[in-house]
């Protein structure tokens, strides 16, 4: 796996949890799911993914879009 699925992989499944989060333990989750959208606009804007600079730190070997 490289770096450009890894980060899907965990963006994907963060919203995934936020939305379970906020069904299931309190409507203020929601506020998970804006950052995390927030945060991918971001991404894709300016090319500077926190999660990214995480997985390069753990081995993760670059992809395309994070190299």
């Amino acid at each position: 796996m490289n770096l450009d699925r890894a980060v899907g992989l965990f963006a994907g499944t963060m919203v995934l949890l936020s939305v379970v989060l906020t069904l299931w333990v309190s409507p203020h989750f929601v506020w998970l799911t804006v950052f995390i959208g927030l945060n991918l606009m971001q991404s894709a804007l300016t090319g500077f993914c926190p999660a990214a600079i995480v997985f390069r730190h753990l081995g993760v070997p670059a992809g395309c879009a994070f190299s």
